[in-house]
């Protein structure tokens, strides 16, 4: 029990020298407003009540059994989570707000429930986000595939959407002229891939998405441990692949 509690102490007293490190860095690259987001997320409404209030069974039965109360319940906390972002972001003084989606996933709702469940709460609180001068940036976990002509229904850039399981090539043809896209180098490359075949991954995804601006060079999910020689093919294929012409 002590080595246990020991352990937990350690774990903590690095965490802040790692926040320490990370808040170092910050003022400057708010500077060349670099979008870093630690710290400043929320949740949709539907993933909030999902997470923390009904457990993911409870809410999927909502959806079929009090489908009214359910709606109502996230129309009310949509304020909620739009004010709870304004003030990370005034305390952060950065403006993009790193928003994780994790039920709205095709292959576990309908279109149809994404479009009457997921969406118009998450649109709200979206452009709520925007009304302040703020960034809205989903993650768009797992297949976001179905759901890219109703997510395009969001003002000419003002959102950045962060792709995990996508054709790269769709999300451009689709979003391309209306938002940025960002993503979507797979975690098994980063983590068991060469360095040469990192940076082939990157340069298809920068000839794919990069033609007239408009999309962040990034892996598909965050990643606890990796080859550092894959992060420094990664860095150099954005230098070497990235530059417009």
């Amino acid at each position: 029990m002590r080595a246990a509690v020991q352990a937990l102490l350690d774990a903590g007293l690095e965490g802040v020298k790692w926040q320490a490190a990370v808040n170092g860095h910050r003022p400057g690259c708010a500077g060349s407003w670099d979008p870093i987001h630690l710290g400043r997320y929320v949740w949709s409404p539907f993933d909030l009540i999902g997470d923390m209030l009904r457990g993911t069974k409870g809410i999927m039965m909502d959806m079929y059994q009090r489908p009214d109360k359910l709606q109502e319940a996230m129309e009310r906390i949509a304020p909620i989570v739009i004010d709870e972002a304004i003030g990370r972001a005034n305390a952060s003084g950065c403006p993009v707000i790193f928003m994780p989606l994790h039920k709205g996933t095709g292959g576990f709702m309908s279109s149809k429930q994404f479009e009457t469940f997921y969406w118009p709460t998450l649109k709200k609180v979206m452009m709520g986000l925007i009304d302040e001068g703020l960034v809205p940036m989903p993650f768009a976990e797992g297949d976001y595939m179905p759901r890219l002509e109703t997510i395009k229904d969001i003002p000419r850039g003002k959102v950045i959407w962060h792709f995990e399981a996508m054709d790269m090539a769709k999300a451009k043809k689709v979003l391309g002229n209306n938002a940025c896209i960002a993503g979507n180098l797979p975690v098994s490359v980063l983590c068991t891939g060469t360095p040469q075949e990192v940076k082939e991954g990157c340069r298809r995804l920068i000839e794919t998405c990069a033609h007239g601006g408009g999309y962040i060079l990034t892996g598909a999910a965050s990643i606890n441990e990796g080859n550092p020689d894959n992060l420094r093919a990664m860095m150099e294929a954005a230098k070497e692949y990235g530059v417009y012409k």
